[in-house]
């Protein structure tokens, strides 16, 4: 029987629709074939950029970036601009306020056709460590309320070009999706003192049926109320609010982890479009203390969430804010954990 199931952090019902004959395997096609198209992120287009704003060679920051392993630029065709002043007004029952941000991209291998699973360990922790410091200088701007870290995999998922890169977009105001989270942790720990999210992650380890991946410092479960099929989130274990906190050593086990499952998607179904965004707190610089700020600390759990895109939102999903998921979270990380893959 298809059953509802209630995210406790996003407040959102999904249907677990399992009846409608959907196995794993039936919900991906084969891989596209990659187009042959002048790439401006390859080695040697440099100049096809705008000027980067960092640089990194395996060893850390270079000055004359020459044999480059990580660039991060400003989007040349930006969401927000950063000069400028806010200016809110309202617009007799609207609001408006100015595009203040920042817009960045990070091209995270000078290899044209590598994905996370294929970058060496060492290359993967530092990318996210290039993510850390991304967050932690935009949020010296006190105009920028919330940092996202997102990455597009494949078309289907926005990657207007092939070469691995991810996107970082610094906005004025928090965005939705992450204010109903931060109310929905401010109103969990104000009646129980607890952390939400910690809760969730060591429900997750106690059932263990929708786990994908775990060791000492890093779980990866397929959520119980799972919006897409395999719906995957990676948590540290240990609380921390705040992803510009993580030390090298928990950027290195978050970097196993995400090879590892991310390499067992790709084997599973046939390198998927994927979206993998990076929830943390919002800039604390950056405004007025009052609601989910004044226990922000205890109450919030920085994570990574990955949504495979393996079907379309439609009419039902629109009018009523309900998903559809046709493959229940334990079976996908039945599915998952069962792959066999090398050791990354």
């Amino acid at each position: 029987m298809p059953e509802l199931r209630l995210d406790p952090i996003q407040k959102q019902w999904v249907i677990i629709a399992t009846e409608r004959g959907r196995r794993p395997q039936d919900l991906y096609e084969s891989a596209p074939s990659k187009k042959t198209i002048f790439c401006p992120f390859c080695p040697g287009n440099e100049e096809k950029t705008p000027k980067p704003i960092r640089v990194f060679g395996p060893d850390g920051p270079l000055q004359n970036g020459q044999d480059w392993r990580i660039r991060v630029v400003p989007n040349k065709y930006p969401a927000l601009q950063v000069e400028g002043e806010l200016d809110p007004k309202a617009v007799g029952i609207y609001d408006r306020v100015n595009g203040i941000g920042a817009h960045e991209v990070i091209i995270e291998t000078p290899a044209h056709d590598h994905d996370l699973p294929d970058l060496a360990q060492d290359h993967r922790r530092q990318l996210l460590q290039v993510y850390r410091e991304r967050v932690q200088d935009l949020m010296l701007d006190r105009r920028l309320r919330y940092v996202m870290v997102f990455r597009n995999f494949g078309e289907q998922a926005g990657a207007t070009l092939p070469h691995p890169h991810s996107q970082v977009i610094a906005t004025p105001i928090t965005p939705r999706i992450v204010a109903t989270e931060l109310r929905s942790a401010y109103e969990h720990y104000d009646q129980k003192e607890r952390c939400l999210y910690c809760d969730v992650v060591e429900q997750e380890i106690s059932d263990g049926s929708r786990i994908v991946a775990m060791d000492d410092q890093i779980v990866a479960f397929c959520p119980y109320a799972s919006r897409v099929p395999f719906e995957m989130h990676v948590y540290p274990r240990r609380h921390q609010h705040d992803y510009r906190l993580a030390t090298d050593t928990l950027l290195g086990a978050l970097s196993r982890t995400l090879g590892d499952i991310l390499e067992r998607m790709r084997v599973a179904l046939n390198a998927p479009p994927y979206n993998l965004i990076l929830h943390t707190s919002p800039n604390p610089a950056s405004g007025a203390k009052r609601g989910y700020w004044q226990t922000i600390d205890a109450d919030f759990h920085w994570h990574f969430e990955i949504f495979p895109r393996l079907t379309r939102i439609a009419g039902f999903e629109w009018g009523t804010g309900f998903h559809i998921n046709p493959v229940a979270p334990e079976t996908a990380a039945q599915y998952l954990r069962e792959v066999r893959i090398q050791h990354l």
